[in-house]
């Protein structure tokens, strides 16, 4: 099992659960056909909407990937998201500040919003189980015992 960060604004998160998906990277597909069925995703939100929401950084979410690859949606007719089938998880929202320091995955703590620049990117266990304990993430049995 893997555990990824995925950088996406709270507005978008939300429409993602409603739907039971995540996209990345502007919709594209590289990174996502990097997930497998069954790894782990902490979404993390810079701002309350894309583009223009107000300053949030929060972990948002938790989501599990079910199914083994991409698919395309139709979003207009001109715009076709790739996507991954998710289950999220119940947790709760937790700040990012109190965290930074215990993050491996943030090398330079003063500049620390530099790695969610990525968009979707793979972490550590130890990480995750940071970030998780901190929303009060609902895991499996199977989940507390790899992270």
């Amino acid at each position: 099992m893997n555990y990824w960060i995925n950088t996406v604004s709270r507005d978008h998160v939300k429409v993602g659960m409603e739907g039971g998906f995540t996209q990345a990277n502007h919709g594209r597909a590289t990174n996502l056909r990097r997930l497998s069925k069954g790894d782990l995703i902490v979404f993390y939100s810079p701002r309350t909407r894309f583009r223009a929401g107000e300053p949030l950084q929060r972990f948002t979410a938790i989501a599990r990937v079910l199914d083994e690859e991409p698919y395309q949606a139709e979003m207009t007719p001109t715009f076709h998201p790739w996507r991954r089938r998710v289950a999220f998880l119940p947790c709760q929202e937790a700040p990012i500040r109190p965290l930074i320091d215990a993050l491996d995955f943030i090398q330079d703590k003063q500049r620390w919003g530099f790695p969610f620049r990525r968009g979707l990117f793979k972490i550590g266990p130890e990480d995750f189980r940071r970030i998780a304990q901190a929303m009060a993430a609902e895991l499996g049995q199977e989940d507390a015992d790899g992270a």
